[in-house]
Formats: structure tokens, sequence, C-alpha cells
């Protein structure tokens, strides 16, 4: 596995969005979405378990939370970067798929001191999604029953754009064609965090499981070392 290493950067330019969602993921179950300023009629809610840029934003003296990962699924590669609030900064990338890929970002998320997954969501210029789109959904459904079991959320983010901004900002690093290669996708989920943290998390959709223990396993959060 290789790292990925990130000089300072300029600020990325971001998307308006007006609401954030709450989907319990694939064959799991329903899907709801819920206003920004609501909440939704449901066992589980949008504002429980809201993402931590939006809970920064509604309340700045909120110290909680952990590092936010950020995730770009590929049919044979997957990009990870990491961030807290800001600076995100691309992580590594990982040549896995399947069960092996969902538990080692589980892995990862442990080492990186991570709570949350954001998971780059593949759509058209015109906001529609794509055929990739219902794999990355696949994906994300399985890892969010993972994650629940530690308190861990699971996120989805509009990642339209997101590779061009990445290969524009490699070639503005001065990066050759080569190294470009071997990092885009890297970079490529470190601009999904941009976005998310940039939209101080609306526009995001939650990947909600269905079995309600799960639910009050991600109302309590991760578990958290008390000999620490």
């Amino acid at each position: 596995m290789e790292t990925v290493a990130a000089p300072p950067r300029p600020p990325i330019g971001t998307l308006s969005s007006s609401d954030s969602s709450l989907r319990f993921g694939g064959k799991i179950g329903v899907r709801v979405r819920v206003n920004a300023r609501s909440s939704a009629s449901s066992s589980a809610t949008g504002e429980e378990f809201l993402p931590n840029a939006r809970r920064r934003k509604i309340d700045p003296t909120w110290c909680g939370g952990g590092f936010s990962l950020g995730v770009d699924l590929g049919a044979s590669r997957t990009g990870l970067a990491l961030g807290k609030g800001y600076s995100p900064r691309p992580l590594t990338v990982l040549e896995l798929t399947g069960q092996k890929l969902e538990l080692r970002l589980l892995d990862i998320a442990e080492k990186e001191e991570a709570d949350e997954f954001i998971i780059g969501l593949p759509k058209s210029h015109d906001g529609k999604e794509t055929a990739q789109s219902n794999k990355v959904r696949s994906i994300a459904g399985r890892l969010a029953v993972r994650a629940a079991e530690r308190g861990w959320r699971v996120f989805l983010q509009d990642e339209h754009g997101t590779s061009l901004d990445a290969l524009d900002y490699m070639i503005d690093m001065g990066l050759k064609r080569s190294a470009r290669q071997g990092k885009i996708d890297a970079y490529s989920a470190m601009m999904v965090l941009e976005r998310y943290f940039s939209m101080s998390g609306l526009g995001t959709e939650l990947v909600l499981p269905k079995q309600l223990e799960l639910h009050e396993k991600l109302r309590k959060g991760p578990c958290r070392d008390l000999d620490f």
C-alpha cells in the first residue's frame, strides 16, 4: 500500500446544495430524503446522524467526532483521503475489491481514528445517477452494516467533476504523468472531502442499515478505549 503525500493546496471550488438525505441502502430498506431544517418521520432521523462537518457548522464549540475518510471507489482501484474539518490530504490507493476491500477500509478507519466514511457517488453533469452509481451504492450499503457495528457512519457525496479537479490540481503541482497515474484516485478522494467540508456536510446522503439494533449502535457512537 503506497501512502500519498500532499503539499499545501489552494482553495477548491464548491457546489451549491440545500438539502441532505438519509438512506436505508439498497435492498436493506427504503430511502428517506431529509431537508436540512427538518427530520424524517422514521425510527431514525437525519438529524440524529448528522455528518461531522454539519455538526461543526451548527455548533462551532462541538469538539467531538473523529476524522473523515474520503473514498473514491473504482472498478479495481480505490483512492482514500483523510481530513478533519479542513485541509484533507490524499492517503493511499487500494487495489482490492469485494470483502477484502471493505475489511481493509475498516482497518484503515480504525488506524486513522476516522468515524465516518465519505464515499463519492458518481453522477452525470445534469445530476442524474449512472450505472456506476448503483455499484457504489451496493458497496456502500454493505460497508454501512459493518461500520455501524463500530458506531461509524457512511455517507454518499456527489463526486461529479472531482476527478477532473484532481487532475488539474496534480498538473498545477507539477507532477509528471507517471506520478499522476498512480495517485489520481487518492487525489480524487481528497476532492470528494474538499467538497464535503466546503459544503459543511449539506447534500450528503446517509446510508443507514435497516437493522434497528445497528441504529442504536450509531446513536451511541464509536466505542472508546477507557484505558487510553
